[in-house]
């Protein structure tokens, strides 16, 4: 992992001093310097970014003919009486959506007579419009459907519900189709220039401007007022991957606003009891964007991942019974519960099957189980991502779906005849890939996808994933460099333990609500040290162990006497470095506790702290003469093969020129933090009582026989067992073979293993020249 400071330039007096004033109990000089680098550079851009009174939203009419469109046929409905379906999906965005339109045009329709609401089985269906669905509600007379969160891609299904006699609206954000689809009207961000105000919006902020848009036109009809739809709004907007900027980050403030002040209320008086009885679930207060995406976002989200059917969501944030509202509630938090169980056991077998794959070599992470819940695929995909900053998908052949092979005017094979069985998964980005055209490129294998840029869902055929991992590694490495899949932290600000508290919190929270676009800000503390850790599982509402963990400690360093507190998500106490560390962290504020704290990002020892270094060799061509400059062909990417050594090298011959390889070498790992890894990866496998193997233990360590079999010396010093069981090693603890003095003299032995290893690594070609000769010189075949 790669720790980027970013560049930081002074903001001039004149700024700071303009931000002093929304930050009076400080000087503001972090949140200048924040402000400034992301862009925030003249007094009218910072007041529209600080205080969204001034700023002046878009009118919903921006999307031009496509929105009177879609209000001319909502005012026909409305006019001749016919039934209207709101056609939502299964994540917060979508539930969130659903609701806005619920609530909205239900102001216009008389709800459940008129009106109704369908939400896709995460489990059963696929996300976007379905033919059984649509055949369904056509069956109940329903003649007009207005998605939101969806259905701009859903080319065949907007085909077959008009062959029924259903117009369609589509309200989404997602990725367009080539063409218009055949629809009443498409309101789509995406049809927008990339700058415009409403270019950013979610599939809720989407559906709120339809119902905006209605509000504007039949003024005299709606009883209720559309601002009280803003708190969901805002949940939907936080929620989702999109940036928080322009009318998004208006719509976003103004949310908050109302999800506050609907919280401090009574429970009984409450507008959406249902929202605050899970933001009490979650010991949330609703005053912070943290309290959604941390909160009431996964909440949400968890009941379609582990029940499908997420439909009752929308009640739950709409109903007015406080009653019914409770108990819905506590069967979304349970739900939760459940997920972050699931979410951990698969994250474990993730983990075991990462080390069987060369990275080095692996551009797209693709993965396979047959137990895996597809429901929380999404979540592990984005840590895996995260950790090894390379796009990751998994997916899940649970279930075993049969590939629909009778569509109409087509004549299956034989072969098609046959159940397909199908994998069905999720995929999340990283660096800047865009993941929906990686994966639109292998449509061909694909039986459905859909999502955008940052994620995406899809499904395959079992027997196409060796040839789509294949063909989707290819298709990255050709297009990025391999310092592009380097995974990186960007830090934000520098800062000490004394910094810490009230005052740097009160700044930093000028910058909310933050999402993509504009990230909570990352500091960076050096030379600190932990104490006081202890870690233990999360309890439920309930009081019962959830089987997540986090830990909790007390961070130091020498600008203060006085510890701060903090909490490290997933992981557990003995992961914490001993002695001084670097860390990453966010500050922020425990409602639950009252106190501020910070919510640890990453941590190394002080010995790793040098930001981006890296390693690099140089070899020269088999004279071993310097090449001389426009006289060398300079090869900058490790060769992928010997025979493509073996043709540069040719290349090179051809034309008169010398031949120089020059790549980066992967990150050393530091001698000590080898050996916290070992001893943590012991402590995992002690508990979890997994076997592993030698080969992997040497690919995640990155260290060679002789310093592993030092290293599994010393664990037993340290108090493991250590035993070969069928090729596999079972490691456990034993305290009876604890022994200080042997194991400090043992620890030394395999420090000083590992780094004569990483001194050869660094300064010695791996392979001896002569016979790189040998077989560059070999004739070519074809």
């Amino acid at each position: 992992m790669q720790w980027v400071i970013t560049t930081t330039e002074q903001p001039p007096d004149w700024f700071i001093q303009a931000v002093k004033q929304y930050t009076p109990a400080s000087n503001g000089l972090y949140a200048a310097q924040l402000l400034w680098q992301r862009g925030i550079k003249n007094s009218q851009q910072l007041t529209a970014f600080v205080r969204y009174q001034t700023y002046q939203p878009a009118s919903p009419f921006e999307f031009g003919e496509e929105m009177h469109i879609a209000v001319e046929r909502l005012q026909q409905a409305r006019n001749t009486g016919e039934k209207v379906a709101i056609w939502g999906d299964f994540d917060a965005d979508g539930i969130t959506s659903t609701a806005v339109l619920w609530d909205g045009l239900g102001q216009f329709f008389q709800q459940h007579t008129q009106l109704t609401y369908y939400i896709p089985n995460r489990l059963r269906e696929s996300h976007g419009l379905n033919n059984s669905g649509i055949e369904n509600l056509a069956k109940q007379g329903f003649k007009l459907i207005v998605t939101c969160d969806t259905g701009s891609t859903n080319i065949d299904e907007i085909i077959y519900a008009k062959q029924l006699g259903i117009d369609i609206i589509v309200t989404d954000h997602h990725t367009l189709p080539t063409e218009r689809p055949p629809v009443i009207a498409i309101i789509n961000p995406r049809y927008l220039f990339s700058e415009h105000q409403l270019f950013n919006l979610s599939g809720v902020a989407v559906a709120y401007k339809l119902v905006e848009a209605l509000y504007q036109t039949l003024s005299n009809v709606p009883q209720d007022a559309l601002e009280n739809l803003l708190d969901l709004v805002a949940v939907g907007l936080i929620a989702d991957l999109v940036q928080l900027k322009r009318d998004c980050r208006y719509l976003a403030q103004l949310g908050i606003q109302r999800l506050q002040a609907d919280f401090k209320q009574p429970p009984t008086a409450r507008r959406r009891p249902g929202i605050g009885r899970l933001l009490e679930l979650c010991q949330k207060s609703g005053d912070r964007p943290t309290d959604i995406s941390f909160g009431l976002g996964p909440r949400i989200n968890a009941v379609s991942r582990i029940q499908g059917d997420a439909s009752f969501c929308v009640e739950l944030l709409t109903s007015r019974d406080a009653k019914h509202c409770n108990q819905l509630a506590e069967v979304t938090e349970l739900a939760n519960t459940r997920r972050k169980s699931l979410q951990k056991d698969v994250q474990a077998q993730v983990a075991q099957k990462l080390t069987q794959l060369d990275l080095s070599t692996t551009s797209v992470i693709v993965l396979e189980d047959s137990q895996w819940p597809a429901g929380v695929l999404g979540l592990v995909a984005a840590q895996v991502a995260q950790e090894t900053g390379r796009p990751t998908i998994l997916l899940s052949t649970e279930g075993n779906e049969e590939l629909e092979t009778n569509k109409e005017n087509s004549t299956p094979t034989p072969h098609s005849l046959l159940p397909t069985p199908l994998a069905r998964g999720s995929a999340r980005s990283i660096n800047s890939v865009d993941l929906y055209q990686l994966v639109k490129e292998q449509a061909h294998l694909l039986h459905r996808f859909g999502g955008h840029p940052y994620a995406a869902g899809l499904s395959l055929p079992v027997e196409n994933i060796p040839l789509f991992t294949q063909a989707i590694n290819q298709q990255l490495r050709q297009s990025l460099s391999s310092t592009d899949l380097i995974p990186t932290i960007q830090v934000d600000l520098k800062v000490t333990v004394a910094d810490l508290g009230k005052e740097l919190f009160s700044e930093l929270r000028l910058l909310e609500p933050c999402g993509m676009g504009n990230p909570v800000p990352k500091l960076l503390i050096q030379n600190c040290w932990f104490e006081n850790a202890w870690h233990r599982n999360q309890q439920d509402w309930q009081g019962k162990k959830v089987q997540y963990i986090k830990t909790d400690f007390d961070i130091r360093d020498e600008s203060t006497k006085n510890p701060f507190p903090g909490v490290w998500w997933g992981h557990y106490k003995d992961e914490l470095p001993i002695g001084k560390s670097d860390c990453i962290a966010e500050l922020d504020y425990n409602t639950f506790k009252k106190r501020y704290e910070i919510r640890l990002i990453a941590v190394r020892p002080v010995a790793n702290s040098q930001l981006n270094q890296q390693h690099t060799a140089l070899i020269l061509d088999w004279r071993n003469s310097q090449p001389e400059e426009h006289s060398a062909l300079t090869i900058e990417q490790c060769p992928n093969s010997w025979d493509e050594l073996r043709t540069w090298w040719r290349r090179a011959l051809y034309n008169g020129q010398k031949l120089a390889l020059a790549w980066s070498k992967p990150y050393l790992q530091p001698p000590q933090e080898i050996w916290l890894t070992l001893v943590g990866i012991a402590k995992y496998l002690s508990r979890t009582h997994q076997l592993v193997t030698r080969v992997q233990l040497l690919d995640k360590l990155g260290i060679g026989n002789q310093s592993l079999l030092l290293g599994l010396k010393a664990l037993k010093y340290w108090g493991f067992l250590v035993k070969t069981q069928d090729n596999h090693l079972q490691i456990s603890q034993n305290s009876q073979t604890i022994s200080a003095t042997l194991a400090d003299a043992a620890v030394i032995q395999f420090l000083a293993a590992v780094s004569e290893e990483q001194f050869q690594q660094q300064y010695f070609s791996e392979v001896p020249l002569s016979t790189i000769v040998a077989i560059v010189n070999r004739p070519l075949t074809f």
